[in-house]
């Protein structure tokens, strides 16, 4: 019944940042706990929202963000009423900002659910940087119930390398 709703949940937050982005909107992933399908009942829904255009800085980009959230409101709500205490965790980044990068896409490489993607763009970002693990040797290590990735086993004092 977990796995539902927050199916369910994430059926909504499609359309809803469909209709805030329109034709900006270039992927939707979800990563974390939903994705891997170990959710918790207070497991918050993290997102990957990439979209041309976004505005300058953070609190601009969450205020305009609000807009999915608003729209999926109700659903929120009815989770809860069914003891799903979840809420929406977003990281919003254009094109240009995931073509540069993040530490945050390691925890995407294996795990991530993309809901949404113009084009394969972020499918083609997850494979590129798979594929420069594989090349590293990286391994993700699991220790209890998280993580961590040995990005180059094989690693010497002084060495630097790039993913």
């Amino acid at each position: 019944m977990l796995k539902e709703i927050f199916d369910e949940l994430l059926a909504k937050v499609l359309p809803a940042a469909q209709t805030v982005y329109g034709d900006r909107l270039v992927s939707v992933v979800v990563y974390g706990s939903v994705a891997r399908r170990t959710m918790r009942h207070d497991s918050d829904v993290d997102l990957l929202i990439v979209a041309r255009d976004l505005p300058r800085g953070r609190l601009n980009r969450v205020q305009e963000f609000e807009a999915v959230e608003d729209a999926v409101a109700e659903d929120l709500r009815g989770a809860a009423s069914r003891g799903i205490t979840t809420m929406l965790s977003p990281i919003l980044k254009t094109p240009e900002e995931v073509i540069a990068g993040s530490p945050l896409f390691l925890d995407m490489v294996e795990d991530a659910r993309v809901l949404y993607d113009r084009n394969g763009f972020f499918a083609q970002q997850l494979a590129r940087l798979h594929n420069r693990l594989a090349e590293l040797g990286a391994k993700r290590i699991w220790k209890g119930n998280a993580w961590y990735w040995d990005l180059k086993p094989d690693y010497r004092h002084g060495e630097v390398f790039e993913l």
